[in-house]
């Protein structure tokens, strides 16, 4: 299992001129379809858990244990920490339905005892009582800093909002002071500015096309 640590950045025309200034390599341009699920009443965003199908494939991203990571830092490790976003990143379909299972099974044990899963079928999802809460398609040109490690990624989601990531994947366990430092200094090389994190897609989406969801989720301090 591994570990996506994340920062958000604002992008404009420039940013490919200054990631070309840099010597970061561009590796391509896809096209990203996502849909994700949730119960009617948020039990598993509430929980900071994100189900996700992208290209027939099922993700789920759970948070890591930010609190006690970011004691362990300092100075500018832990000013980078706060900027960042740890998820532990489950692909295994079995593992994802144990997972929303336990997430939601206080208020559905009678649907959880009947789910059975499998890619093709998508039954289990009904069951579990998950529908699709957001869906777009994003456009997205990714870069890499091979010395640092960095994948740096520019997108573009169909209801008008940009943003760039820099995207460090470690094991889960693995070194997150090595990784913000990473992001740090590729940060720096870009001349990003700024103490405050930026919204990522979904904070976006949902404000304008959920805003009960989108409050609720603020309410709690998951977004």
């Amino acid at each position: 299992m591994s570990v996506e640590v994340e920062r958000k950045f604002l992008c404009n025309a420039d940013t490919v001129q200054r990631l070309e200034e840099i010597g970061a390599v561009c590796v391509g341009q896809r096209q990203i379809h996502d849909q994700y699920f949730d119960t009617p009443e948020f039990h598993l965003t509430l929980r900071d858990m994100w189900l996700r199908k992208r290209k027939g494939c099922w993700e789920l991203k759970c948070p890591t244990a930010a609190a006690s990571e970011t004691e362990a830092l300092g100075g500018k490790q832990s000013e980078a920490a706060a900027l960042c976003t740890r998820y532990r990143e489950i692909t295994s379909l079995p593992e994802i339905h144990l997972r929303v299972t336990e997430a939601i099974k206080d208020t559905c044990e009678d649907r959880v005892s009947e789910a059975g899963f499998s890619q093709e079928d998508e039954s289990w999802l009904s069951k579990l009582n998950l529908v699709c809460f957001a869906e777009f398609t994003t456009v997205r040109r990714s870069f890499t800093l091979k010395e640092e490690g960095v994948q740096i990624d520019l997108d573009q989601a169909d209801f008008g909002y940009h943003v760039g990531e820099l995207e460090v994947l470690i094991p889960e366990g693995g070194d997150l002071q090595a990784a913000l430092e990473k992001i740090r200094k590729t940060a720096e090389k870009l001349g990003l500015t700024g103490d405050q994190r930026v919204k990522g897609k979904m904070d976006v989406f949902l404000k304008r096309n959920r805003p009960e969801h989108y409050a609720k989720l603020l309410s709690e301090h998951i977004l």
